[in-house]
């Protein structure tokens, strides 16, 4: 079967498959159709946001967008090459393309690059929030998005230094982060007094945000049918792109053919293997998260809180908290493990007992992020007439509308 979505009667309307329906795929869908183009959605799965969209963080951290590579983390590989942390590991590997991938990354473990991606990752974050903005004052989307801000909880005092430096600079950047005392965190959130570990200090972003990344993308997918004759296709497992000076074309695993005058990657860890012929089959690596969504404890927090000590995240989402940690670089298998899965769980009780009932979990869920090297997605054209919109790691929904934007130009600018 072939499927011609492109123009070929010589309007000015061209057309463009965007491979991938999470949060990122999503929002480049809409910056393409609301800049005229005609749009098809293409996914294996049997509906949108399917894949690392489905249960994240559900934090949109904008403000807060310090770069995985940095100084401090290279102090840490030694522990964390021989497992000593229990909540980020390394996925034991002798697979060239992982090795290759590790030895990039430490070389933006510098204080100069790590600086650097931080700040590149802050301007996307606040382009995403504007984006995000003017979403929803032309087509307010349920999703349970709210704007309580978001605290950081440090304990370590060094640590804490350190992030109020960062903070000091984000803020001569544009972004808009408070570094609290104790008291100060406390009166913001009165829930912090009953958290069981003790705790120096906060960082407090108070334009950081929080929604519901899969009822995002449904509700969005609504918005884009309705309003811009967006099409959707689900269940096609993309096998090839075949680039071409004027129509490109995907051929699905079963044979199928679809053509089209532009195609857009936004396929998440996926996209490795759709881009192996254009040499970027290399630059993600698979980070798994873990997250639970429990109904609300007598204390559970109004703001998104991160532990920092602990890597884990509270958020309050839909009358419920979710629930989310873990880090595990090179791991592939979407499958929770019981045993992680519970460490994430006592790690959250032992901190904050009374934030959520966790012993009944409305859902469970794991999932992989596609990471670069510098924790910055690569938004490129790969040739003729193929964009990658791809590797936004554990901030794919923080990035993802202001990502969608620069996807569209540079398609855009790349006809010019």
């Amino acid at each position: 079967m072939i499927l011609e979505v492109s123009n070929k009667g010589g309007g000015t309307r061209q057309s463009v498959l965007v491979v991938g329906t999470g949060v990122v795929g999503m929002a480049t869908a809409y910056a393409l159709a609301r800049r005229g183009l005609s749009v098809t959605l293409v996914d294996q799965a049997s509906g949108v946001g399917q894949g690392a969209s489905f249960a994240n963080g559900a934090q949109l951290s904008y403000a807060y967008t310090d770069a995985l590579a940095n100084p401090k983390l290279l102090r840490h590989m030694p522990a964390l090459a021989l497992g000593m942390d229990p909540v980020f590991r390394l996925k034991a590997s002798a697979d060239p393309q992982y090795i290759g991938w590790l030895l990039r990354f430490l070389r933006n473990c510098t204080r100069d690059r790590a600086l650097e991606s931080t700040l590149s990752g802050l301007t996307l974050g606040l382009e995403s929030r504007l984006a995000m903005h003017a979403l929803l004052a032309l087509h307010p989307l349920d999703f349970g998005h709210k704007a309580p801000g978001k605290l950081h909880l440090y304990k370590d005092k060094q640590s804490f230094a350190g992030a109020a430096t960062m903070a000091r600079l984000k803020t001569a950047h544009g972004a808009q982060q408070h570094v609290l005392g104790r008291q100060e965190a406390l009166d913001i959130e009165p829930a912090l007094a009953a958290y069981n570990d003790d705790f120096l200090g906060a960082i407090f972003s108070p334009e950081d945000e929080l929604g519901d990344p899969h009822r995002f993308c449904a509700a969005l997918l609504d918005v884009l049918i309705q309003s811009y004759g967006v099409k959707l296709r689900t269940g096609v497992r993309v096998a090839e792109i075949r680039p071409h000076a004027t129509q490109p074309m995907l051929v699905s695993a079963t044979g199928e053919k679809f053509y089209a005058d532009h195609v857009v990657i936004c396929a998440g860890l996926g996209s490795s293997r759709l881009l192996r012929r254009f040499g970027l089959c290399d630059v993600l690596m698979p980070m798994k998260g873990y997250s639970m969504t429990a109904p609300m404890g007598a204390y559970a927090p109004k703001t998104s809180i991160t532990d920092v000590s602990r890597k884990l995240v509270l958020c309050p989402l839909n009358g419920a908290i979710r629930v989310a940690g873990l880090a595990e670089l090179g791991e592939r298998d979407v499958a929770p493990c019981e045993d992680r899965l519970a460490l994430m769980v006592e790690s959250a009780k032992t901190a904050f007992p009374q934030a959520a009932i966790y012993d009944a979990p409305a859902s469970i869920w794991a999932g992989v992020r596609p990471m670069t090297t510098n924790s910055l997605p690569i938004i490129q054209k790969a040739a003729p007439r193929v964009t990658v919109n791809i590797g936004h790691g554990m901030l794919g929904w923080t990035y993802a509308m202001g990502s969608g934007e620069r996807a569209a130009k540079c398609l855009l600018a790349s006809e010019n």
